[in-house]
């Protein structure tokens, strides 16, 4: 490695309690979709801009306003900081998101989960208890400090690069990344390199280049009601339901394909949720309410996954004489892979084959990303990240090695020269 990158790696390890405040102050900024009962991000990007401008000194910083009357301040905040490079032959971003996910039951909390608890393990790292510090505060801490230790010691990286802080990730990026993609696609070009720090394994080793198809489903089965001594007079909807949730399964069959990308590496059609029906157990309920969540190996059309679906539903249907009616909740087609050879992959790669002594592996997941949006207008992206993989559960914790030597890659892949 270079005398320059070194110093650089060193300049990042001074930044441990610095980096314990930052993610103090973050994580005591609840930022809530209004979908979550919250008013959105502008508080939290508010305190982030004031920050960027402090500790960076960006050479470009806008803020993309997404519309939404939902939030008080009718809009939904997206900070973009840009820092000239050698060369802007291509941008290096890193993209990391501001809201978080609630708490949920506080009483699975062992503390406040809006004040950050700071703990030394028995190996003597130091992990920091809180939401959001894991989800998505450490991959936006590690992008920000990376870029601090190149303005604090005036080093030029190799390219420009760009740190992106993007509303609405937690419930569907349409004020986030989607918004930044439609409404200012020219901040991209097809040969950046878009790294999102939003998953991964506690090692490092994952880099994840695609993702399963998402569809949600909504199954409203419709009988007739009757008291539970007659059925005969009724038609019965749990009944119905249930047998269909058993022909479901016939889905693995149909669609057996299996890719050694992904973990599973195959197809998969669950049921997840379902709605209260009768109060009393001696009525037969006329009305069942089921939901199925379906991640589909990218090889298979969405389409071709619903036409199957429905021809089941069709023959309950014939069988028990009822009504079901299937709403979306979610239907995403995969986005095309990046190539394991992708230019961001390899950059990554490198990074920790140098810094770590580590052999990554391009892998799929069944979660979506906002990978998939940057997919889609073919623009290659990677994500990628040291994770202890903590994130929406009570006690959400992160380590502060982890988001310092993160910061330490992303300072290497700013200064590749390729």
């Amino acid at each position: 490695m270079s005398p320059t990158l070194n110093v650089l790696l060193q300049k990042i390890e001074t930044y441990h309690d610095e980096a314990i405040e930052l993610q103090k102050q973050l994580t005591a900024i609840p930022a809530l979709s209004p979908e979550n009962g919250g008013d959105g991000e502008k508080i939290k990007s508010d305190f982030l801009r004031a920050w960027l401008e402090r500790e960076l000194r960006p050479d470009d910083l806008e803020e993309f306003h997404a519309p939404d009357e939902r939030v008080s301040c009718g809009y939904r905040p997206n900070l973009v900081a840009m820092f000239n490079g050698r060369s802007n032959a291509k941008t290096i971003w890193i993209m990391s998101h501001m809201d978080v996910v609630p708490p949920g039951d506080l009483s699975k909390w062992t503390g406040d989960p809006w004040t950050v608890r700071v703990e030394k393990i028995k190996d003597g790292r130091t992990k920091l208890i809180g939401r959001g510090v894991e989800d998505n505060q450490q991959g936006l801490a590690s992008s920000v400090f990376a870029v601090k230790a190149l303005r604090d010691l005036n080093i030029t990286p190799e390219h420009n690069v760009g740190i992106v802080l993007a509303a609405d990730e937690e419930t569907g990026s349409l004020f986030g990344a989607d918004y930044l993609l439609e409404h200012h696609g020219n901040l991209f070009a097809p040969h950046d390199l878009i790294i999102i720090p939003d998953a991964g394994d506690n090692k490092g080793r994952m880099i994840e280049v695609a993702e399963k198809s998402v569809v949600w489903l909504k199954f409203h089965t419709r009988g007739v009601q009757t008291h539970g001594s007659v059925p005969e007079k009724g038609r019965n909807a749990h009944k119905a339901a249930s047998f269909m949730v058993t022909r479901m399964e016939t889905l693995h069959k149909k669609f057996s394909r299996r890719n050694a990308l992904f973990h599973p590496p195959l197809s998969t059609f669950e049921p997840t949720k379902r709605e209260a029906n009768v109060p009393n157990i001696n009525t037969i309920p006329g009305e069942d309410v089921l939901y199925f969540d379906c991640r589909v190996l990218p090889d298979y059309k969405v389409s071709e996954v619903m036409k199957a679906i429905r021809a089941i539903t069709r023959e309950i249907e014939k069988q028990f004489k009822v009504k079901i009616a299937i709403t979306p909740q979610q239907n995403e087609q995969a986005a095309p892979p990046t190539a394991p050879d992708a230019p961001v992959v390899l950059a990554i790669t490198k990074a920790m084959r140098e810094l770590r002594r580590t052999r990554t592996q391009a892998v799929g997941i069944g979660g979506g990303t906002v990978a998939a949006f940057f997919r889609r207008a073919g623009i290659p992206a990677a994500v990628w990240s040291t994770m202890e993989d903590t994130a929406h559960s009570p006690d959400e914790f992160t380590l502060v090695e982890h988001l310092l030597n993160d910061a330490k890659v992303f300072a290497h892949v700013f200064m590749q020269e390729e």
